[in-house]
């Protein structure tokens, strides 16, 4: 069946999904077996964010893999459904639908995208599966409080925050914004003018590029008129890599900055460590490269073990950790699981994932504010 719109996808569906919601109590919640818990993941394993994805699920496996090694969550085995969306809506809209009636999880983690999430949140709710892990710092997606969703990672907020106070400490104050146009951008050039406002400032530009486009010339056109001391690039790798090349290109040389979603190893990759230096980009989970924090010893030793490479990267270390939380939120229900228990446990705990702490209220669902500033060295590794 072609789907035409996430309106008729869902209309076709919306039954089954209150019928799952508020079927018999007596029944047990759907993805619990006699020796699996069955969890559910979107993300774009193709396409141009295709990087992103794999970096993050097999992260994820990595964790699971030594889990079940161990024994799994009281003698359960973990397994991971991961569905490719290529970074499209109505591809993780559909995904969604998939892992909840047909492949019978129990619970989601990991998705990727503010405007995906944001189409999936719908399905999700009602159908009262809780979802653990957004891989967006979107505003919109934390205020309301959503009960079913939990947020690992710090807002664009947080982010955006911690980097225009650094370029005004700086005494840099001619500061420009370069968001890509959908929920992702928007919520984090809010938080860019929102943060600039707190210190007497407005951005001097403003340009956008479409969501999943390479066509920056207007941006740069429009940004380079006001000659700005730095930019904040509220955009993804390859339109990132494209703008900054025009922007060098037509004689312009800001501080570029940029938010966690850019992926620092895919920027090196795609513009090369030459063009890539210099370049911040602020981080919202550890340091991947330095074993010096419990949680990422944990992770470089369950990546060589589960896929024989030692290439970190944050996104990997962000599934790491987003499957070290979900475990330890199972193990911390009980052996009698169910959705609304492990929705519980997460409203009323406080979780130390060996460095790197997240915490829950009923009130907030955002468990982290962690930002790190980072910056590109000459020889394209990350530099602190």
């Amino acid at each position: 069946m072609r789907i035409h719109t996430i309106k008729s996808l869902l209309a076709a569906v919306g039954a089954g999904l209150l019928l799952a919601a508020t079927g018999s109590a007596r029944a047990a919640d759907p993805g619990i077996g006699d020796g699996t818990i069955t969890l559910g993941m979107s993300a774009p394993f193709t396409g141009p964010n295709g990087a992103y994805g794999k970096e993050m699920k097999e992260g994820a496996l990595a964790y699971f893999a030594q889990l079940n090694a161990a024994g799994g969550i009281n003698g359960k085995r973990v397994q991971l459904v991961a569905l490719d969306d290529g970074y499209e809506t109505e591809r993780t809209a559909a995904n969604t639908l998939k892992l909840i009636n047909d492949e019978k999880v129990f619970a989601l983690m990991a998705f990727y995208g503010s405007s995906s999430t944001t189409e999936a949140m719908k399905i999700f709710s009602d159908a009262r599966v809780p979802l653990l892990g957004t891989i967006s710092g979107a505003g919109s997606l934390r205020t309301p409080v959503n009960r079913y969703m939990f947020h690992l990672r710090a807002s664009y907020a947080d982010e955006t925050e911690a980097i225009v106070n650094h370029l005004v400490g700086l005494g840099i104050t001619q500061i420009a914004v370069f968001y890509q146009n959908d929920g992702f951008g928007k919520s984090g050039k809010d938080g860019v003018t929102a943060a600039l406002a707190r210190h007497k400032l407005k951005p001097v530009a403003e340009g956008a590029v479409e969501r999943n486009s390479l066509d920056v010339a207007a941006a740069v056109a429009q940004i380079g008129k006001a000659n700005p001391q730095a930019v904040i690039m509220v955009t993804l790798y390859k339109p990132t890599a494209e703008f900054v090349r025009q922007m060098r290109k037509s004689g312009q040389a800001p501080q570029f900055s940029t938010l966690s979603p850019i992926g620092a190893d895919l920027l090196v990759a795609e513009m090369g460590a030459k063009e890539a230096h210099g370049i911040g980009i602020a981080q919202v989970m550890p340091y991947p490269w330095n074993d010096t924090q419990p949680v990422v010893r944990e992770y470089q030793k369950a990546l060589q073990a589960f896929s024989r490479q030692s290439k970190y990267g944050y996104y990997g270390i962000e599934g790491f950790i987003n499957a070290k939380l979900m475990a330890e939120a199972l193990r911390r229900t009980g052996k009698d699981l169910t959705r609304e228990k492990l929705v519980g446990t997460l409203e009323n705990g406080n979780f130390d994932l060996g460095g790197y702490r997240v915490g829950y209220t009923p009130a907030n669902h955002n468990g982290s504010r962690f930002v790190d500033l980072t910056v590109l060295g000459r020889d394209g590794r990350v530099l602190r």
